[in-house]
């Protein structure tokens, strides 16, 4: 039986304000439960006998949610040293991570090497610098398929204007450096981009890339990876994505390259967004309320330093007055603490009527949002909550602004 995600979560209103209550706003809060589901649903929705759904740690590094996950025996796709670190301390094997290399430096490709964690790499010059200092290693490639597509210019990561990946083009560098270094490439990979809603562009750009990967200049591919992107409903009653014939297409595709290959290879996606956005909930306070000449706005105790997607990629999140669901609506602006005029969740959104002293629960807060987080204006992020069947659990304390100030005195006097 495929997975319904369309399931809201099972965290209700009460439990909402009793964590609320319990650990102070602004609080991020994170359904276990649902996290688990969307992770174990592409299994059902791809049915492809060896394939591994990699999380993508960039959209949430949250200590919890990677212990949940590892409790299922996920995979991790990492982006950096400190990734890497943080999966191997939490006690991911070796050969469940992949690291993504953009733009690194010398000193970090020698520090993830020391791990033995494996390299994926999407430049000639890294290709040659890493063939160079480690001859006859494994190594994936990540290709630029060609194809762009995601929500925003700045999640679309194919195409002419992009800095990651190889060209396609480029194809006949890379095994020359290959064969003079004497590398393994073991997989390939590609990532179009971020909340794909076109399924025919993911489709395209799966062909433009296993159009490459012919027996005889990749005899050793063990697997392919076709990146993340799932996308996800923020807002409300938008159309949903038809995750089991998207599963039946990809599946079609790979199994018919597979054929012509010869042997049967594994199969990775590394979705990030899709297993925990919407998982996640920041509860805030209003404090303020304003009436310029008409215009609403209620001024809350968070800011763009702590959820930076509508600033960053005027990206829509759903807000739902807790403490007032069934007022009279009016017509608000609902702005942050930070002192930036674009410091806004939402303008000219219709709610229930807001009073100073609601609390507010902004939806759909599970990716890319505390992992962007940031103490500008020397305020503290938020704390983080996990709930799994029932049971909360604080992960991350917030700092108070006495410890925040003190951490800084103390790190430059060492």
């Amino acid at each position: 039986m495929k997975k319904d995600i369309s399931k809201n979560t099972n965290i209700d209103i009460n439990s909402f304000l009793h964590y609320g209550k319990k650990y102070g706003t602004p609080l991020y809060i994170y359904d276990g439960n649902m996290i688990v589901d969307r992770y174990k649903s592409l299994y059902e929705y791809i049915n492809w006998p060896n394939l591994k759904i990699l999380y993508a740690m960039k959209a949430n590094y949250n200590v919890g949610i990677l212990k949940l996950l590892k409790q299922h025996n996920a995979y991790l796709d990492t982006v950096s040293p400190g990734e890497v670190q943080l999966a191997l301390k939490l006690g991911f094997k070796l050969e469940d991570i992949l690291f993504t290399s953009n733009n690194i430096t010398d000193d970090e490709m020698h520090e993830v090497k020391k791990t033995g964690v494996l390299f994926n790499i999407g430049s000639l010059s890294r290709l040659k610098k890493y063939g160079a200092a480690y001859p006859g290693g494994e190594v994936c490639i990540r290709f630029n398929p060609d194809v762009y597509a995601g929500e925003n210019k700045h999640v679309q990561t194919a195409g002419n204007v992009t800095k990651f990946g190889v060209l396609l083009s480029q194809a006949d560098e890379v095994i020359k450096i290959v064969k003079k270094y004497n590398l393994k490439i073991v997989g390939i990979h590609e990532h179009t981009g971020s909340g794909i809603a076109q399924t025919e562009k993911v489709f395209q750009s799966m062909k433009n890339i296993l159009a490459v990967a012919n027996r005889n200049d990749f005899p050793d591919l063990r697997f392919v990876d076709f990146g993340g992107g799932f996308k996800v409903q923020y807002k409300p009653k938008t159309h949903r994505i038809d995750y089991a014939n998207f599963g039946k297409k990809i599946t079609s595709i790979f199994e018919k390259f597979c054929k012509e290959y010869g042997k049967e290879l594994e199969m990775y996606f590394e979705p990030g967004k899709y297993i925990v956005a919407e998982s996640g909930y920041l509860m805030i306070e209003v404090n303020t309320i304003k009436n310029n000449r008409g215009r609403l706005i209620a001024g809350t105790n968070s800011g763009f330093n702590h959820l930076i997607r509508p600033l960053l990629y005027e990206s829509y999140h759903y807000i739902e007055n807790l403490s007032n669901p069934k007022g009279k609506k009016y017509i608000y602006d609902i702005c942050g603490n930070i002192c930036e005029t674009g410091d806004c969740f939402a303008q000219q959104r219709e709610m229930p009527e807001i009073r100073e002293g609601d609390k507010l629960l902004i939806k759909n807060a599970g990716a890319y949002c505390y992992s962007m987080g940031s103490i500008y204006n020397l305020r503290a992020m938020p704390s983080e909550v996990i709930v799994v069947n029932g049971k909360d659990q604080l992960v991350t304390k917030r700092p108070t602004n006495n410890e925040l100030a003190e951490s800084l005195i103390y790190s430059t006097l060492i």
